[in-house]
């Protein structure tokens, strides 16, 4: 094996550099922190929100140690120079893709492409970045139970924001459900957990998703940022995925 993110050699062994979950993959194997702060890599779809309007970008919040700007021409409509308070205004919140980072640690983000966009209605969840492969799971387990147990539509970032649209009942369960993960991310039996609260606080009235839940944006889950009721579009950035409940 060699050493990947989160991990370092000393002779022949190698040791993880933080606190976190093993996750291998061969021929690496690295660490996976239980908390810090977001640290952009490219390819990364993240949910952002809108800080600044200048008159060719918006200014983005996306959790990260610096603002991501995000220029007209990164967009699918035909913006004119000075015209961009027209599309996006400040508190609004997008789904984009980590496009670069340069030298210096500037971000460039983009919102072309399948499952990017501006967000409508619903409300942001925000938990630590180090929780977002447990709230995907293995192969989409956890989101897949969070959708079809609730009927909600969830958006996932891998900056630990959380987009949740649906009934006020379904997005409360949703939240209790994230801080269950947010505690116990570490535990093993996660999935059954949640599970069995998301069921025991069930209603008549919950039908769950009008068609098949389709996972979050993430490393090793299927295609798409989405999960719940509509058409959405996909997206598959790379991104890892430590949930241990599956194995």
């Amino acid at each position: 094996m060699k050493p990947g993110p989160g991990t370092y050699r000393v002779g022949g062994k190698i040791y993880a550099s933080v606190l976190g979950l093993l996750s291998p993959r061969p021929p690496f194997v690295q660490v996976i922190p239980l908390s810090g702060r977001y640290i952009p890599k490219p390819n990364d779809v993240v949910i952002g929100t809108v800080t600044d309007v200048q008159g060719t970008f918006w200014l983005l919040d996306i959790g990260a140690p610096r603002w991501a700007p995000l220029h007209m021409t990164g967009t699918p409509w035909q913006v004119e120079i000075g015209e961009t308070e027209k599309f996006l205004h400040v508190g609004d919140s997008v789904v984009v893709r980590v496009e670069n980072l340069d030298a210096t640690g500037r971000i460039g983000v983009t919102m072309l492409g399948e499952g990017l966009g501006k967000l409508e209605g619903g409300s942001i969840e925000r938990i630590s970045p180090a929780r977002v492969p447990r709230v995907v799971g293995r192969g989409g387990s956890m989101i897949q139970t969070l959708t079809r147990r609730t009927g909600a539509q969830i958006a996932v970032g891998q900056n630990g924001r959380i987009w949740i649209d649906g009934d006020p009942d379904a997005i409360a369960r949703v939240r209790e459900a994230l801080r269950m993960i947010e505690d116990e991310g570490q535990r093993p039996g996660l999935t059954e957990k949640v599970d069995s609260y998301l069921k025991s606080t069930e209603t008549s009235d919950d039908t769950g998703p009008i068609e098949p839940a389709r996972e979050s944006a993430h490393r090793d889950a299927p295609e798409s940022p989405y999960a719940g009721p509509g058409e959405f579009p996909s997206e598959r950035p790379d991104a890892d995925s430590t949930d241990r409940d599956e194995n």
